[in-house]
């Protein structure tokens, strides 16, 4: 069967994890589908005549994992960045050579992150897009995301202009106009910028954004509770002016008060871990620690490949032991030892799964594998690896045995775009060669002296700033707290 094909077919004889309400998990399971929908899920189902019919003994079937945060544009310099702090990110991006991508380098990004994402099971995808700097640059990223039959959603950004700027620009509602309809759950759209700390309620100008956001009726997500760069009081002006709701994802969340959890958690809205990068840049501590004491909603996020990549399997594993290495550390301050871990490995694939689904607000669409649901599919299954055989605990297995080289076959909205292990959709060698014109002429540009060099920046004295508020677009500097 070939990617373009959508009729019908049939996973046959696995270990199905369907995520539904009562977490069924169904031995020798099957899972039918039908044109772009699920259409049953049990044992010995009968299929349609010339459904496809797809050996999954041996595997795992599961959903289609969710990354609701990641810098798709940034997989063009996959790997630059692997010793950078986050001040390292925010100097090289925000302040030094972030503005010299061109349309052609976000597609680059785009199109080589788009692939992977499918390659590694993840289905649905949220590109979050802060490198749009003109709407040219929105463009090349929706050409990209659409050349590949996944699910995604454009987070529209632009570090370079304040959002209140580019947000209410004659050019962004012409985009808007000619590129995203609201409601569509193959390309979706979200207003993506951040609030950092400062000045007073009544006098932050990202508030106009946020009406943008309210009159267009799309999501907004935000980088919250970083480190000493967005803080509580942002998360107080989102409440005291009603901006707060369910659609609303706070990615990190790591160092908020009670008090801002308690509000996230009033409110609906789910917060967006991204363990690898929380333990790397610093972010803080990856939050589901703190969302679970609330009952915040959890998904998981990749951030971006100049540090990291797609994989699922990574961000699962990295949260779960986050989460339990806080849980030890606790109570050995205390003179106590765990004896029952409270985060499971159940917990860590409804996170990269369902959680992904409810944060986007597409739950009643994906995320589970139920009848009546969008197909979208992993197998995990490879004959050729040791670890894939016993698999005793499901849960488990996915989390600490199984891996992005087990990724057998993919189904997007009951379009089969891997099988076998390989990709039926895209071009690899063209994404390489894309991604290789964009380095030379970053290359080229910056000269190779500070190309290399800034694999480890140093940071000039005249942007010291950064210090202080990476976000900031003024010359104001936080008062010292006493």
């Amino acid at each position: 069967m070939n990617a373009s094909t959508g009729s019908a077919m049939v996973f046959r004889n696995g270990l199905v994890l369907t995520m539904d309400d009562s977490r069924t998990i169904l031995n020798g399971g099957d899972v039918l589908v039908v044109g772009d929908r699920i259409a049953g899920v049990g044992q010995n189902l009968a299929a349609p005549e010339g459904a496809v019919d797809i050996d999954a003994s041996g595997g795992i079937v599961l959903p289609g994992f969710v990354d609701t945060h990641r810098h798709m544009w940034q997989t063009a310099m996959r790997g630059y960045g692997a010793d950078w702090t986050l001040t390292q990110y925010f100097v090289w991006y925000y302040l030094q050579f972030g503005k010299l991508f061109r349309p052609e380098d976000i597609y680059a990004g785009n199109y080589l992150s788009a692939l992977e994402a499918i390659d590694t099971g993840v289905t649905t995808s949220v590109d979050w897009s802060h490198g749009l700097q003109t709407t040219q640059h929105a463009d090349a990223a929706v050409d990209a995301l659409t050349a590949i039959p996944g699910r995604f959603v454009l987070g529209y950004g632009n570090i370079q202009q304040g959002s209140w700027e580019w947000s209410t620009s004659p050019e962004f509602r012409d985009f808007i106009n000619r590129r995203i309809t609201v409601g569509d759950d193959m390309l979706g759209f979200q207003i993506c910028f951040d609030l950092p700390a400062r000045g007073e309620a009544d006098a932050w100008p990202e508030k106009t954004t946020f009406e943008v956001a309210r009159d267009l009726g799309v999501a907004v997500s935000t980088h919250s509770g970083v480190w000493n760069v967005t803080k509580d009081d942002s998360i107080k002006w989102m409440h005291d002016s009603g901006f707060m709701g369910p659609s609303n994802i706070y990615v990190h969340g790591a160092t908020l008060s009670p008090d801002s959890y308690q509000r996230i958690a009033a409110t609906g809205g789910s917060i967006s871990v991204s363990a690898e990068s929380e333990a790397s840049a610093g972010q803080g501590y990856p939050t589901t620690w703190e969302a679970r004491k609330y009952g915040i909603p959890v998904s998981l996020s990749n951030d971006t490949s100049v540090w990291w990549n797609a994989d699922m399997f990574a961000a699962m594993r990295q949260t779960l032991n986050a989460d339990r290495i806080r849980e030890h550390h606790e109570a050995h301050l205390k003179g106590e030892t765990i004896t029952n871990l409270s985060a499971r490995a159940q917990h860590a694939v409804e996170w990269a799964t369902r959680g992904g689904a409810k944060a986007l607000g597409w739950d009643s669409r994906i995320g589970s594998l139920e009848a009546g649901k969008n197909a979208d599919i992993v197998l995990l299954k490879n004959d050729q690896d040791p670890a894939m055989a016993p698999i005793i605990n499901p849960y488990g297995h996915v989390v600490y045995q199984a891996q992005r080289a087990d990724v057998h076959t993919v189904v997007v909205n009951g379009r089969i775009v891997k099988r076998d292990h390989t990709l039926l959709v895209g071009n690899v060698p063209t994404a390489k060669a894309n991604v290789e014109r964009t380095i030379e002429y970053l290359v080229g540009e910056m000269g190779y002296e500070a190309w290399a060099s800034g694999m480890s920046p140093e940071i000039p004295e005249q942007q010291k700033r950064a210090m202080d508020n990476p976000y900031m677009y003024t010359e104001y500097k936080e008062k010292t707290e006493v």
